[in-house]
């Protein structure tokens, strides 16, 4: 404001203008500050978006296609919530230490390689091992995840046991033969020299949906194929555990068709002459 009759500023006016001759720095850095914040908590925010994008993106890799279109091999593949979970959350952990597990002695099936747990490596002292078993997988289920779990670690053998739970999906034997007999001419593909201890499917219970003519079935093909190939060696595990109807024992299958400790250490034992005469390599 300002005297309209002499044109000079009125005290209010040069009041005003003094405080804000003084403010304006401090305005100037409060919205600096403003800014500067906004930047952070916008980049901090990208920041999150990118860590949580890639950890999904990073899951979604390991996850079980949506359909069985285009997947090779035939028969079932398990979808069940808890499998499915399963299989994404194994998978992931094992990409973190696939460096590590590089040229290992890799032991590839179900829930009954899963099952040898924290006791796999004590049973084969000296020698590298890691367990590539997810409970509930099947032959085909194997087969999709081939590449990425085991070949990728260029191993320095396999052992693989599978087949018993596509039996309770109603898979008949030349079916787990066929994704068997898929699985082993990826090996030999990849190297003809690959060592692959084939197991037979063990024994369980016709009240496990497993009876013992299709288990000896399976294994009466399993024999077959294991002839087309030089790198493979068959291994009875069928023999080494059933009773004499072809069923599993209880005191080593408590429930007719996981192994317990005392089963676990009577395969190991049985094994290690065989992995011994392969001469693979030590820890």
């Amino acid at each position: 404001m300002c005297d309209y009759r002499s044109g000079i500023p009125s005290l209010p006016a040069i009041v005003w203008r003094r405080q804000s001759d003084e403010t304006e720095p401090v305005m100037k850095a409060f919205a600096y500050e403003i800014y500067a914040a906004l930047g952070r908590a916008i980049a901090c925010s990208a920041f999150m978006f990118i860590t949580v994008f890639c950890a999904v993106g990073e899951e979604l890799s390991f996850a079980l296609p949506e359909s069985n279109d285009g997947l090779p091999g035939e028969g079932p593949i398990r979808r069940y919530e808890w499998f499915q979970n399963l299989w994404v959350s194994r998978r992931a952990r094992w990409a973190d230490t696939a460096e590590a597990d590089r040229g290992a002695t890799i032991f590839l099936g179900d829930s009954i390689m899963q099952g040898w747990g924290e006791s796999l490596a004590p049973a084969f002292p000296g020698l590298r091992v890691v367990n590539r078993g997810i409970s509930g997988d099947t032959s085909r289920g194997v087969l999709i995840r081939l590449e990425q779990d085991v070949l990728s670690l260029d191993p320095a053998a396999i052992i693989l046991l599978i087949g018993t739970n596509d039996l309770e999906e109603r898979a008949s034997p030349e079916v787990i033969a066929a994704n068997v007999s898929l699985i082993l001419k990826a090996v030999a593909d990849f190297s003809p020299t690959l060592p692959v201890v084939l197991c037979d499917v063990m024994p369980s219970s016709s009240t496990m949906n497993r009876p013992a003519g299709q288990i000896q079935q399976v294994n009466a093909l399993l024999a077959e194929l294991a002839g087309d190939y030089q790198n493979v060696i068959p291994f009875d595990t069928f023999s080494l555990f059933a009773d004499d109807e072809g069923n599993a024992k209880p005191a080593e299958f408590p429930d007719l068709l996981h192994p317990n400790e005392t089963a676990y250490l009577k395969w190991a034992e049985a094994l290690r002459p065989v992995l011994s005469a392969l001469d693979l390599p030590q820890k």
